[in-house]
């Protein structure tokens, strides 16, 4: 693996199962991810084309009710690649199927020249993105 490529991610979420059914499930299988380890309040996701894994926990009980808030110290938001402007717009139909929480819809973003990214949140209010760009250099 190249250093600095993203080997997990671990998020907490306020109700695992719940989220995990209605969003995470159908969003990580769309990004090549297929669930290979279940225990009590984790499950952990994995990926061989991008081997990298992405952790869901449960929060503990009494911090399950505390609000995320991207502009506080901790997570902000997450990009994931996209390999075509196609599969960021087949996210974005998935996202609308699923109910979930789109915050700015696929389009070219001035970031870098040829930036084309879908935004959206998950039921915690967790950022992610999914972005087709050329690599830097």
């Amino acid at each position: 693996m190249a250093l600095g490529a993203m080997n997990h991610l671990a998020l907490t979420l306020s109700d695992l199962a719940a989220a995990e059914e209605r969003f995470y499930r159908p969003l990580l299988e769309f990004l090549g991810y297929g669930k290979i380890e279940e225990a009590e309040g984790m499950t952990l996701w994995f990926s061989a084309g991008a081997a990298a894994a992405v952790n869901l926990f449960q929060a503990a009980a009494p911090l399950k009710d505390r609000p995320h808030e991207r502009y506080a110290p901790g997570f902000h938001h997450f990009a994931f690649w996209a390999e075509s402007r196609a599969q960021v717009d087949e996210l974005h139909t998935l996202l609308r199927n699923i109910d979930a929480t789109v915050l700015d819809p696929p389009a070219e973003y001035d970031y870098a020249p040829g930036y084309y990214a879908v935004f959206f949140a998950d039921p915690d209010g967790m950022k992610f993105e999914l972005v087709h760009m050329p690599l830097p250099g």
